[in-house]
């Protein structure tokens, strides 16, 4: 991207959270050279955890509503871990968790809140390769989880 990505969230007037702290005995990023590994954040806000289970009490908009915040807050474990967005060259892949009911099918339309946001941030280098996973249980009753690779 020419402008750089800092200047695209800037131009979107997207705000990034503050960056969790590891809830356990790991670390939010690794770099292997050029690759980024990120540990799983789960879906919050400014007013806590997300919770929720998709086709319990929550809907798919919700779903995807809470993995566009967890997009959100990879971003901020990046910034934090890179120094800075830009050097970013492309999103290689996510790995989504959806708390969900026995046999729904939609975690797919649930991940797109993140899968959008990266393409709309990144353009064509914000196209992924990804899993959609409906799961039983998330850590601390969250709506979603989201782990990602990036290539810098």
């Amino acid at each position: 991207m020419p402008d750089g990505i800092e200047a695209r969230l800037h131009e979107l007037a997207i705000t990034l959270p503050a960056p969790p702290s590891p809830g356990g005995n790991y670390v939010p990023a690794r770099t292997i050279g050029n690759i980024v590994f990120l540990s799983g954040v789960v879906s919050s806000n400014a007013s806590g955890v997300i919770t929720g289970t998709v086709g319990v009490d929550r809907t798919v908009e919700e779903g995807y509503a809470a993995a566009h915040a967890c997009a959100l807050t990879q971003l901020a474990v990046l910034r934090r871990h890179l120094g800075s967005l830009d050097a970013i060259k492309s999103i290689v892949s996510i790995n989504g968790y959806v708390n969900a009911v026995a046999g729904f099918a939609d975690s797919p339309e649930v991940i797109n809140g993140a899968s959008d946001l990266f393409v709309k941030i990144f353009d064509d280098a914000g196209r992924h390769v990804r899993a959609a996973i409906g799961v039983s249980t998330l850590p601390r009753k969250a709506l979603v989880e989201l782990q990602m690779i990036v290539e810098i």
